[in-house]
């Protein structure tokens, strides 16, 4: 009986060392969507150990604006539980950044004090909002909008606090907006262009939503830039440069934000505008992976979870040791409800000298559909109020098909067309 047991704690022995170490630095969304991908290959092959600054479970940093609005809740955003963790073997320190990484010696340490050995590497620590460099942005009441903790902040504001300003006429903004709103503050975006999300709307577009948006009660400061925040023990008005100022009790800064990379370039691996990685997301040193909004790839930066999600399953793929995906980058669209009204957009929706547009304008219905044409193909599209035939505009774009003999019928959607074609 005991030469069993002695067998089976020598096997159990060997199992371990057989094992190699996974260190992880970064418990977000990017981070583990690379660890359930190689989990689903290589269950066995690492111990797996990870660090998350935030003091939480990994969540659904999408979902934040949902749970500022007051539809959901912490706990319905949360994307695996603790049983998950313990259930694939996972080592947790949440709450616990990663301060230095020793390549050498290949080992990383904690805020807290923790060492952990790797014998792989998976960095994921995101990106940091941009806080613009003006007088008064430290005052208390100045926050960003990239957390859990900055959505208590806002929520514990709403309470006590009537005046709001978020700087940033994006997508990140008009949701922070929405959902103060929502909260019961009167609400200002600040927006540096004459054109709210000027990156996915074309003029038109924009100019539909911020009409739609102002109906609900929000305003708004255009092709305004901020010059100074003003307050003593808490902001108390947003000041721009042409002298004019507004009250604020609360200013949201969503102007952007910059991948988070300085724990990267101090242990040395080769970074520019982000953590440069290869089509396998292997940094410099080959020990090393990173994926997300920390990476930087054939000179482009990530924001979209698509992009994201397709990294994650090829630094999976490699790290289980199945090394037979490569990174490529694809054209993605944007699929957004901002405030409950639909907006759709993809490839090159500005166009050219060389380029034509179809225009379908329904404002009674709050429709605005715009194509863009070249040499008979759709290289770019914008949809407002009726975004149905996205995708399938999307496929068209991406197959680059021509669509001369559809010319007539294109904006009237996939389903005209296809019988058109059918006769």
């Amino acid at each position: 009986m005991k030469t069993e047991y002695a067998v089976a704690a020598v096997a159990s022995l060997d199992e371990s060392v057989k094992r190699q170490r996974l260190v992880v630095i970064g418990n977000g969304m990017a981070g583990m969507r690379t660890v359930e991908e190689l989990l689903k290959i290589a269950p066995e092959l690492y111990d797996i150990t990870v660090f998350g600054a935030e003091p939480h479970l990994n969540y659904n940093r999408i979902m934040l604006s949902p749970v500022l609005a007051g539809e959901k809740r912490i706990d319905d955003i949360i994307l695996n539980t603790r049983e998950w963790y313990d259930a694939n073997g996972i080592t947790l320190h949440a709450g616990d950044a990663v301060v230095g990484i020793d390549r050498a010696r290949r080992i990383v340490r904690s805020e807290k004090g923790v060492e952990a050995h790797y014998d792989r590497l998976l960095i994921a620590t995101g990106s940091k909002p941009f806080i613009i460099p003006v007088p008064g942005c430290d005052l208390p009441g100045v926050i960003a909008f990239r957390d859990i903790q900055d959505v208590e902040k806002m929520l514990d504001a709403a309470r006590d606090h009537r005046h709001a300003v978020v700087i940033g006429g994006g997508l990140l903004g008009l949701e922070a907006a929405n959902g103060l709103q929502r909260q019961g503050m009167s609400v200002t975006v600040v927006h540096s262009s004459e054109s709210l999300m000027d990156r996915q709307l074309d003029k038109s577009a924009s100019t539909l939503l911020k009409r739609a948006l102002e109906a609900k009660g929000l305003r708004f400061a255009m092709a305004a830039k901020t010059t100074e925040i003003i307050g003593e023990d808490r902001v108390k008005a947003v000041r721009f440069a042409d002298g004019k100022q507004i009250d604020a009790d609360l200013v949201v800064m969503t102007a952007g934000v910059r991948p988070n990379i300085a724990l990267a370039q101090e242990a040395g691996l080769h970074c520019e505008r982000a953590i440069i990685v290869d089509d396998t997301l292997q940094t410099f040193d080959p020990r090393v992976y990173a994926v997300g909004e920390c990476v930087q790839h054939r000179s482009a930066t990530f924001g979209l979870v698509a992009p994201i999600w397709d990294q994650a399953r090829v630094a999976g793929a490699h790290l289980s040791g199945a090394g037979h995906r490569r990174y490529v980058q694809r054209a993605t669209a944007t699929k957004l409800k901002v405030t409950g009204l639909d907006l759709y957009s993809a490839g090159d929706f500005i166009g050219g000298d060389d380029t034509e547009d179809l225009v379908l304008r329904d404002p009674r219905r709050g429709i605005y559909k715009r194509l863009v044409l070249q040499g008979g193909r759709i290289i770019g599209a914008v949809l407002y109020g009726d975004v149905k035939d996205g995708g399938w505009y999307f496929d068209l774009i991406q197959s680059r098909t021509d669509v001369s003999h559809l010319r007539n019928r294109l904006l009237f959607g996939k389903t005209l067309c296809e019988s058109e074609t059918s006769n």
